[in-house]
């Protein structure tokens, strides 16, 4: 997807959110964490799995996360991903 395609913050958390439940939850959608919750801290994802989600967050929204962005502000919970990826979008764009 071209990165000056409008999408949605809903769209955003919906791909992202997907994404988290098939990939580190096993499908299990019940186990979603709450948007503001640690993904790190609750044990959804770990270093391998923050690199999973990178990769899954640059070819799927066609941004490029820079190495000084991978901070848990950016990518520790269904909010802050959403808000990062929707900057980055804009920023790009």
């Amino acid at each position: 997807m071209a990165a000056n395609v409008v999408q949605s913050s809903k769209d955003i958390y919906d791909k992202i959110a997907a994404f988290i439940v098939s990939s580190f939850l096993f499908g299990e959608e019940t186990k979603k964490p709450a948007d503001s919750e640690s993904l790190i801290e609750n044990g959804i994802i770990d270093s391998t799995g923050v690199l999973e989600l990178i990769e899954f967050l640059e070819s799927t929204f066609s941004i490029h996360v820079e190495e000084t962005e991978t901070i848990p502000q950016n990518l520790d919970s269904l909010s802050a991903l959403v808000r990062f990826v929707s900057g980055k979008i804009a920023e790009e764009a």
